[in-house]
């Protein structure tokens, strides 16, 4: 990625319902070139998609938590059946698989604490794959809005310290 792709990266970031005139004014090229480049990202996957960010206190799910989970026994069909069914039920925000003491680690929005209690206690503490679970109830959570290739020296040191 180059300075033009980057630039394009992190403004669709910033607004990715912006015109493409207006990407390309903000980038500084002609519209035909933002838009080329913007496809060959897309292309190269290095964009996924374009989703709306969400306010999860006006949806009425101003409580947020971390759950970590371990999972017996410990197999890949049992991480992946866990992980998606728990990527389905509508608290979630985010699952990540994860390695360390925990098999998962997800991501909930839910609207008050004596909900979060209900959904651990009454939908995951009782499934008998799940042998933990520990909830994080979350203070703040910022967001960075934009993403992008880490420096080439950065790259390079952590080429080298992973050998």
């Amino acid at each position: 990625m180059d300075a033009v792709d980057q630039a394009i990266l992190r403004r669709l970031q910033r607004d990715g319902r912006q015109t493409n005139r207006e990407l390309a004014e903000a980038v500084g090229i002609a519209p035909s070139t933002a838009l080329e480049r913007t496809r060959a990202l897309r292309a190269r996957g290095v964009i996924t998609g374009f989703h709306a960010a969400v306010d999860f206190e006006r949806l009425g799910r101003g409580v947020q938590a971390l759950i970590s989970i371990r999972i017996r026994p410990q197999s890949r069909e049992a991480i992946e059946s866990a992980r998606d069914s728990m990527a389905a039920m509508p608290e979630a925000v985010g699952v990540f698989v994860v390695t360390g003491n925990e098999d998962l680690l997800v991501h909930v929005a839910v609207p008050s604490t004596a909900y979060l209690r209900d959904f651990v206690l009454d939908r995951l503490a009782r499934r008998k794959e799940f042998v933990d679970v520990r909830t994080t109830v979350v203070y703040d959570y910022v967001r960075p809005v934009e993403q992008s290739e880490l420096p080439a020296e950065e790259r390079a040191d952590r080429r080298t310290s992973s050998r």
